[in-house]
């Protein structure tokens, strides 16, 4: 990684922060998780079940509005401000710049699951009144969905690397949500043929896997984990994301910024 890719993550990060709707979204999403915890005592003998899984449902659904809400505007908002032809005319090539702006926003990510993470083992920790050793899958999961934040950051770079931010964050916001039922969509395709089971086969396959990253359930129930899935979400989610970021900089090395 060289200097300036680091310059220009550490400054998106430094923008990101200080982005107040990003506070507002962290609050809501620890708020859900403090609220888990009366959802929680009104069930019988399930509460851990219900805090795991609410507290777990917030971190997910809010990053993600968090990573399309920032990342569409990356692109968008430093040409508006033609802040991006000063970057650029400095010796600062257009791939550094697009790789930069994920990193600082895959790092933006991270410190905001880092703090949610906190809120939903800090409701656990106030029903169950202790930590037991099936806690520890509950990292597991903020794991698979930090690396789901990292390819809804590659993604919505590649849409606002060509489209405009509202149009970008259409595509990304639908791609999440077809990805989270994409096996669904491949049982679906087994049971058609023809032209449609191979338009579904191929739509499967292209849009992320969402649904095989999003192990809350399991996790919720205390259902082990192979190690074996681990690995290969790992190298699913890293494979998936560096194709978005290879697309968003063929894209933007050719787009005409006058």
């Amino acid at each position: 990684m060289t200097a300036r890719i680091v310059h220009i993550a550490r400054n998106t990060f430094r923008e990101a922060v200080r982005d107040r709707a990003l506070y507002n979204l962290i609050a809501f999403a620890l708020l859900l998780s403090g609220a888990a915890i009366f959802v929680g005592q009104i069930s019988i003998e399930i509460e851990r079940l219900v805090v795991v899984n609410l507290g777990l449902t917030a971190v997910s659904l809010f990053g993600v509005v968090i990573a399309i809400f920032i990342g569409i505007g990356l692109v968008s908002k430093e040409i508006d401000k033609r802040t991006l032809y000063t970057v650029l005319s400095r010796p600062v090539r257009r791939w550094e710049f697009i790789i930069g702006k994920f990193f600082g926003l895959a790092g933006t990510l991270v410190v905001n699951t880092f703090f949610m993470a906190i809120g939903v083992f800090g409701a656990l920790l106030y029903v169950a009144h202790k930590f037991s050793k099936p806690d520890a899958l509950i990292l597991v999961a903020l794991y698979f969905i930090i690396l789901e934040f990292l390819i809804i950051c590659s993604l919505a770079l590649l849409f606002s690397s060509f489209s405009s931010p509202l149009l970008s964050a259409v595509f990304a916001f639908s791609l999440f949500v077809i990805g989270s039922f994409a096996d669904d969509l491949r049982g679906f395709a087994r049971l058609t043929h023809g032209f449609t089971r191979w338009f579904a086969t191929g739509a499967a396959y292209l849009v992320p896997n969402f649904s095989t990253l999003n192990v809350i359930s399991q996790v919720a129930h205390q259902q082990p984990l192979r190690a074996q899935l681990i690995l290969q979400n790992s190298l699913y989610a890293l494979f998936y994301t560096a194709m978005a970021l290879s697309g968003a900089v063929l894209i933007f090395e050719r787009r005409n910024l006058k």
